[in-house]
C-alpha cells in the first residue's frame, strides 16, 4: 500500500471492527480457499491518495480462481474476461467509441487515478458475498467517507445495489457522483448500459483542470 494511505489504514486497522474482521480472516485463509490472495487484498490501496481522481466501487471479488487479484473488476491478463468485464467494455465501445484495455488487468486505470475498490474485498472461493457482514463494508464506509472528506473533485462511480447504498456518504456538492446497476449480465439491461459513466467523468475531469481517463 501507498505510505499516503497509512495514517487512515492504522487508524483504521486499530478499531474493534477491524480486529474481529482480522481474526476472521485468519481462520478463513487458513481453512478455506480464500480470494484474492493475501497479499492482495489491500492493492487499491498502491494508489497515491494524493493522485486518486476517481473511485469505481463494486460488490466483492471474482470467487473463481485465479481471477481476483486485487481491483475490483481486474482479471490478470492471463486469465479470461469476466462478464461483468466483458459489459464494463462494451459500455465503453458505446460511450466513448474504444476501450483501450485489450485483454482483462485494469492496472492500466490505477496508474491514471482510478480506485478500484469492492465493497467487500475478500470472498470464499465459489460463494459470492460469503464475507458480506463481517466487518468490510464498515470499512469500505470509512474509505469512501474519508476521501469525500479529504479529496477535492472526485469521481465515484458505483454499481450494484452494495455500492449505491454508500452515496450517502458522499458530498456531492464537491464530488460527482455517478451510480447504475451492476455490470454483470444479470443485470447490466436494468440500466447500465446506456448510463455513459466514462464519457461522464471525462467531462467531470476536465471541466476541473484533470487529464481525462484514458478507458
Amino acid at each position: 500500500m501507498h505510505e499516503s494511505w497509512k495514517p487512515f489504514l492504522k487508524s483504521e486497522f486499530a478499531k474493534p471492527y477491524f480486529q474481529d474482521l482480522s481474526k476472521f480472516l485468519h481462520q478463513e485463509y487458513a481453512t478455506k480457499t480464500i480470494f484474492p490472495r493475501k497479499e492482495l487484498v489491500f492493492r487499491a490501496f498502491a494508489t497515491d491518495l494524493n493522485e486518486v481522481k476517481v473511485v469505481i466501487l463494486g460488490q466483492d471479488p471474482y470467487h473463481t480462481p485465479g481471477a481476483a487479484e486485487g481491483l475490483a473488476f481486474s482479471v490478470p491478463n492471463s486469465q479470461p474476461i469476466p462478464p461483468s468485464l466483458v459489459n464494463i467494455y462494451k459500455e465503453i465501445d458505446s460511450d466513448i467509441g474504444h476501450h483501450a484495455n485489450p485483454r482483462g488487468s485494469l492496472a492500466n486505470w490505477q496508474r491514471q487515478g482510478i480506485l478500484l475498490l469492492n465493497t467487500v474485498l475478500t470472498v470464499e472461493a465459489h460463494r459470492p458475498k460469503s464475507h458480506s457482514g463481517h466487518g468490510w463494508e464498515t470499512f469500505t464506509t470509512a474509505t469512501m467517507q474519508y476521501l469525500s472528506a479529504t479529496r477535492p473533485h472526485l469521481v465515484f462511480i458505483l454499481w450494484g445495489r452494495d455500492a449505491r447504498n454508500k452515496k450517502s456518504l458522499l458530498d456531492t456538492s464537491r464530488h460527482l457522483v455517478l451510480e447504475s446497476a451492476h455490470p454483470s449480465p444479470l443485470s447490466a439491461h436494468a440500466g447500465f448500459f446506456g448510463s455513459k459513466p466514462f464519457s461522464k467523468c471525462n467531462t467531470f475531469l476536465q471541466a476541473n483542470g484533470m487529464t481525462p481517463i484514458t478507458w
